[in-house]
């Protein structure tokens, strides 16, 4: 990792210590040492940064291929654990580098619902996260962000909005058949984990299972 990956995390611990009131549940639920997939619901554009200053760990995460496309931005961008992703495909690139990622005992943060959610609540999510914990065959661990949707404009500056992540234990899925049926199974079952973590308003189309 370069020198502004471990500079970045210092600075976001302190700007969202300042910034928000922010509190983390579950730490005791993160596995120290190993490979994980870290599957979360995807409010805001800082929803990687915190996720990353909540867990300690190194990590990596998917980010849209729209962001790579300037040198600079992607230079910054993967210098802080990203990767690009060409959404709502089979990016068979970012899955192997995925799998690499994992494989080398690393944590993987990925959003399910691959992009962020405009109303706050979870919506249907892609098979990604799914197909890729069935292929590595490494535990999952679920994680409920809210309050980070009142991060937007300038205000939210002044009104130190409370954010809560909310780290739920770790889970394997429990079929490893690739079929239709087991990804969506599996998919599913990803979402409804995440759900349980989440204040029931959050829940969206999870909501009701």
């Amino acid at each position: 990792m370069p020198w502004f990956y471990y500079v970045g995390r210092v600075i976001a611990r302190v700007l969202f210590a300042l910034l928000t009131r922010c509190e983390v549940r579950g730490r005791e639920n993160i596995p120290a040492e190993g490979p994980v997939l870290v599957v979360a619901n995807h409010l805001n554009l800082t929803d990687p940064p915190l996720i990353g200053i909540s867990l300690g760990r190194k990590m990596m995460f998917m980010a849209k291929e729209e962001l790579f496309r300037s040198p600079l931005i992607a230079y910054f961008v993967g210098g802080f654990g990203a990767f690009p992703v060409h959404r709502g495909k089979l990016d068979r690139k970012a899955l192997r580098q995925s799998e690499q990622v994992l494989a080398d005992g690393l944590a993987l943060i990925m959003f399910p619902e691959a992009t962020r959610s405009k109303s706050a609540q979870l919506q249907p999510a892609y098979p990604g996260s799914a197909l890729i914990a069935m292929r590595s065959d490494v535990p999952i661990l679920p994680v409920g962000i809210s309050g980070t949707e009142r991060v937007r404009g300038i205000g939210w500056i002044f009104r130190r909005p409370r954010i809560t992540i909310n780290i739920g234990r770790p889970f394997r899925l429990p079929t490893k058949k690739s079929t239709r049926a087991g990804l969506t199974k599996n998919t599913d079952l990803i979402m409804e984990r995440i759900a349980e973590l989440l204040p029931p308003k959050y829940r969206g189309v999870y909501g009701k299972r």
